[in-house]
């Protein structure tokens, strides 16, 4: 369905940053924000009785360098690392000297190809190939190369113009199951806006508990709504932000 739904007042609002709440940029760190979105984010955090997240493939610490001096309650890294409402800090653990491993044989391999770009994320290893997406298919091989190294423990994910090697069983999906379950969310109706094929995970768990899931943007979805772009996001949060906060 296209279209925005209508926002109970009772909802616990779950966010992807990245080509939802904020527009895509060439680069992950050339992302910035204004105080309009600050502004925004603290309405919704008041309107929601503090039941607001983000969910993200950023790392924490780059979530919190990117909404400083906000620090809000957020799933980073798809859910290996997650912040509740009390400000306590949930980490997956994971086999890091093997990931290390894999850091270098990627990070060798987007250095030897113009345009590809490594981001290591301590937990998550990402091959960007939004500058070069002649390379995709290379680059989609390399870091299946890489988890296949790694054996059990790891996973690949795709995304829009990247590909992922993570710590397996952890997902945005879960990350808000877990939300669910804790106060101040629990009991309310949950939303998720997502933009990307990981966001999907999200979509199945929400669409399971009966809440709103909307897409942004074009291709195949389980979400039951479907909107252009981050700017129709906001504007859409805003309405409900000035009629609750």
């Amino acid at each position: 369905m296209t279209g925005m739904p209508p926002l109970a007042a009772h909802s616990a609002i779950f966010l992807d940053i990245d080509g939802t709440l904020l527009e895509h940029a060439e680069r992950p760190d050339a992302v910035h924000i204004d105080a309009a979105v600050h502004r925004l984010l603290q309405a919704l955090q008041r309107g929601s009785g503090g039941a607001l997240a983000l969910i993200s493939g950023r790392s924490m610490h780059d979530i919190d360098r990117l909404f400083a001096p906000l620090a809000l309650p957020a799933a980073g890294l798809h859910g290996v690392e997650r912040r509740d409402a009390a400000g306590v800090l949930h980490r997956h653990e994971f086999a890091v000297a093997s990931l290390r491993r894999a850091a270098a044989r990627i990070g060798e391999f987007a250095a030897l190809h113009a345009g590809l770009l490594f981001e290591d994320k301590g937990s998550n290893l990402a091959l960007h190939y939004r500058l070069a997406p002649d390379f995709a298919g290379a680059a989609r091989s390399a870091v299946r190369e890489a988890a296949q190294l790694l054996g059990e423990g790891f996973e690949v994910l795709e995304g829009k113009m990247v590909v992922e090697l993570k710590p397996s069983g952890r997902d945005k999906g879960m990350a808000i199951e877990e939300y669910m379950r804790e106060a101040p969310y629990a009991g309310r109706l949950p939303v998720f806006v997502g933009d990307d094929l990981t966001d999907e995970y999200g979509f199945g768990v929400v669409n399971r508990l009966g809440g709103q899931t909307i897409k942004v943007g074009a291709g195949a979805t389980a979400a039951r709504y479907r909107v252009a772009d981050a700017a129709a996001v906001r504007a859409w949060l805003g309405e409900w932000a000035a009629r609750h906060a």
